[in-house]
């Protein structure tokens, strides 16, 4: 296995960590605005295999990152689920809502989604034909508990209030979308890993709202069922899990769920990390995004130390969160720059 991720979700410590960045590809770069503009609209980007490839492959012909993440987004799954799916320019992503039983009734069923999706699947499996053979293919799905966020909002909140008000006016219903949504987020995976991803990333953006119970029932115990049907099918099949804010939770993520690797935000202490998430296994991150827009000397001592606090165990480079649109394509080079600087040093 030569892949560096690959080897270090195995468990590999490896001199230097490999790195690849959420949202890698993205409004910040040139080359994505003008794909974007020739596919028309974010959404028809994501359905166009052909332009979704390709910026994919952008970041990765301009960085030579570690890893590839596939472009799509987490609101496909709702949109393939049966509700409706828009994006308003300049505000963001708009659905139909759930809010009863009879809009519950009119979701397909998990097995149901892939006739939908099938141009993502076409994604992967150009990817896997014309990424470099270093380079590893990460695929993703959003967390059941953020995508049902949005699904019962119908847009995303700041506080996530529609569904913890669901979560608590009506458990029955809310339960039984999260099982719709966990059921069709190992679909959409499943599908994701036989056209060629080698390894998965679920993405919990809202965890952090979740506490006590309410994380491990409905951040926690998803993540484990969706793992775990995945290992199943796939034997070997190496997934990373973000619950993003999860604070303390974070401590025993990867025991409880059985991740590969626990992603970290930027709030996490590196050192606190190591001693109580990194013990367990890899852990991915954590390097605020901001540093992409102020650069300068503040990103290369907060890199450096970053790799130094995680360097005893498996460690995955990244961001806490994903690249924002105003962050200068120079800064990411000095983040590679300063995580590899070890190698070209000796």
């Amino acid at each position: 296995m030569t892949k560096t991720i690959l080897r270090a979700l195995a468990g590999e410590t490896l001199p230097t960590p490999p790195i690849w960045m959420m949202r890698q590809a993205g409004r910040y770069l040139p080359e994505y605005r003008a794909t974007r503009a020739q596919a028309g609209d974010f959404l028809s980007l994501c359905y166009n295999s052909e332009l979704a490839a390709e910026v994919t492959l952008q970041p990765i012909r301009r960085y030579g990152f570690d890893a590839a993440i596939l472009f799509a987004d987490i609101l496909l799954v709702p949109q393939a689920l049966g509700a409706d799916l828009w994006f308003a320019e300049g505000e963001g992503p708009r659905l139909s809502t759930i809010g009863s039983e009879t809009d519950f009734a009119k979701l397909r069923h998990a097995g149901d989604i892939h006739d939908t999706l099938a141009p993502i699947y076409e994604t992967v499996r150009i990817l896997r034909r014309e990424l470099p053979q270093e380079t590893t293919l990460i695929g993703f799905a959003g967390a059941p508990w953020t995508v049902a966020t949005y699904m019962i909002a119908g847009r995303g909140t700041p506080d996530q209030g529609p569904a913890h008000a669901l979560m608590a006016g009506n458990e029955a219903l809310f339960a039984a979308l999260i099982g719709r949504l966990t059921n069709a987020t190992i679909e959409y995976l499943s599908a994701q890993i036989e056209a060629g991803a080698e390894c998965v990333k679920i993405f919990d953006s809202w965890a952090g709202s979740l506490k006590g119970a309410a994380f491990d029932t409905y951040a926690t115990e998803p993540c484990r069922i969706i793992t775990q049907a995945l290992k199943a099918r796939h034997p070997g099949i190496p997934v990373i899990g973000f619950p993003r804010e999860a604070g303390e939770k974070y401590e025993g993520f990867a025991k409880a769920t059985g991740v590969d690797c626990v992603a970290l935000d930027s709030a996490v202490d590196p050192a606190w990390a190591a001693a109580h998430v990194q013990v367990d296994g890899c852990v991915q991150g954590n390097l605020a995004s901001s540093h992409m827009v102020t650069g300068g000397q503040a990103l290369v001592d907060e890199t450096r130390a970053i790799v130094k606090a995680f360097s005893g165990g498996p460690h995955i480079f990244n961001l806490g969160h994903g690249i924002t649109p105003d962050a200068d394509p120079a800064n990411v080079q000095l983040m590679i720059d300063t995580v590899r600087e070890g190698v070209h040093a000796g």
